[in-house]
């Protein structure tokens, strides 16, 4: 793979945690304040819409086989985004920070068992970095209560979207595939408002404005740099990257003077960037040594 390639996928990719990170605060305000259910309905109901009316043919060329891939992307996703903000609303920010970047640990895991790839050691080692960072920057003591566990099983969901859209994203799809995520993922999050007989709008407008950046911005457009930027990139790789989304948040938390800057933060975050560093300098130190190669060849 030519580390050239790669540069701006991740970069794409650093962009979306970036927007994520500075989203646990105001789900945590909207949530209080309306159902999950309803808060993530209408979020990714205006995801939907905006996606379909801007690319409509890319929909259209997808083909069975993409709908069904989108589609199947989409309520993977939303299953796990109804499951991590349900655990948002009973656990603090940080924990759920931490628990949902767990995907890092369980992304190669998956593509293991389901793909039976190969993981060379470094891989598991930047793992393992990106795992004690995470801890570092989310963790002072914590009881594994049921707010963990959903948190923990969005996670497997969102590894599973993971390695799933590694495989099944090409940049030619890229608008397409987002936009049929964007509708699964609406429809799954409406049927969960059903009981209670279907989804209460944002109370004011600053919801609406919280909701609206994090359908559209947050959202739509995230996903969207997701589905293109893993047609660049392996999986594993991805999620060690993704896992840089809780340093965005801390750094965004003590921007906004919500947070104090600890030597926690500070570890933490070198060990995430130190392992997202590994893992884009595999490919380049791979490049070296294959041009190296061909020089003594020659």
């Amino acid at each position: 793979m030519n580390p050239r390639t790669t540069l701006l996928p991740t970069l794409g990719l650093l962009a979306m945690t970036a927007v994520w990170g500075s989203t646990f605060v105001l789900i945590k305000d909207v949530v209080a304040r309306m159902p999950v259910a309803d808060f993530l309905a209408v979020r990714f109901a205006v995801a939907a819409l905006a996606m379909l009316a801007l690319f409509p043919r890319h929909v259209w060329r997808l083909g069975r086989t993409g709908v069904a891939r989108g589609l199947a992307l989409g309520v993977i996703y939303g299953c796990g985004q109804l499951l991590q903000t349900w655990g948002l609303a009973l656990i603090s920010p940080s924990v759920s920070g931490f628990a949902t970047g767990m995907y890092v640990v369980f992304t190669p895991i998956l593509a293991t068992l389901l793909l039976g790839q190969r993981m060379a050691g470094v891989v598991w080692f930047a793992v393992g970095l990106a795992t004690a960072g995470l801890a570092l920057l989310s963790l002072n003591g914590v009881s594994v209560d049921a707010g963990v566990w959903l948190t923990l099983a969005s996670a497997v969901l969102y590894a599973l979207h993971i390695v799933l859209l590694g495989q099944w994203s090409r940049p030619d799809v890229a608008f397409g595939l987002t936009a049929l995520q964007m509708v699964a993922i609406a429809l799954v999050c409406l049927l969960a408002t059903w009981p209670h007989g279907g989804p209460m709008l944002p109370p004011d407008r600053a919801a609406w404005l919280a909701v609206l950046y994090m359908g559209l911005v947050a959202g739509a457009g995230a996903i969207l740099v997701q589905t293109w930027a893993q047609a660049h990139l392996p999986a594993t790789r991805a999620a060690i990257v993704m896992t840089t989304e809780p340093v965005f948040a801390a750094a965004f938390a003590v921007a906004l003077g919500s947070d104090a800057l600890t030597w926690r933060m500070l570890a933490g975050g070198a060990l995430v960037l130190g392992a997202m560093y590994l893992v884009e300098l595999m490919p380049r130190r791979s490049a070296a040594l294959g041009a190296e190669a061909a020089h003594h060849e020659v």
